[in-house]
């Protein structure tokens, strides 16, 4: 998949997850944003290299295990800065997001052509669920408009929850 697709499933995902744990939407976007956008890079530019004419993927970041790994480890940097500025409870969920985030590349580079890489008998194999070109502009489109569904979910979820104290609070007081 190309890597703006990457960028807004991942950060559909993320925030949706998040929007679960915390209570600030502004925190649940820009942790989100950030580590889709950082963690997505890494994997990709990390985990592609030339072969003639050709950019090929390889077992550097695009196995499951691998994956989560790169996660967490772009997202150590953020963890530092919050653990002198936020508090714990942001700080494990920037950690869970370090490991969701990985996972979620994998999940839609396993429908592309050469899929994702796990390892047979001490061999590197690739699976691949389905073999739709990264470029395929109708399979981006889908991932892109999952992604855009979570990220309203996250926002409905966020605003019922606010509405509903709301709403409550003032029905009880009145």
């Amino acid at each position: 998949m190309k890597l703006r697709t990457h960028y807004v499933f991942s950060l559909g995902l993320l925030s949706l997850l998040d929007s679960f744990l915390l209570s600030n939407f502004l925190e649940v976007i820009i942790i989100s944003g950030i580590i889709s956008v950082t963690a997505n890079n890494v994997i990709d530019y990390l985990g592609h290299e030339i072969r003639g004419k050709y950019i090929s993927r390889t077992p550097r970041t695009h196995t499951l295990p691998r994956s989560i790994g790169w996660g967490l480890l772009t997202s150590v940097p953020i963890v530092l800065a919050l653990y002198f500025l936020s508090s714990t409870e942001l700080i494990l969920i920037t950690i869970l997001d370090g490991v969701i985030v990985g996972p979620s590349h994998m999940l839609l580079d396993i429908f592309t052509e050469r899929g994702i890489y796990h390892k047979v008998n001490g061999r590197w194999r690739r699976i691949a669920l389905a073999h739709f070109s990264y470029d395929n502009p109708i399979v981006n489109g889908l991932a892109i408009i999952a992604g855009v569904i979570m990220l309203f979910a996250a926002i409905h979820n966020h605003n019922y929850d606010y509405y509903y104290q709301y709403y409550h609070y003032y029905n009880y007081y009145s």
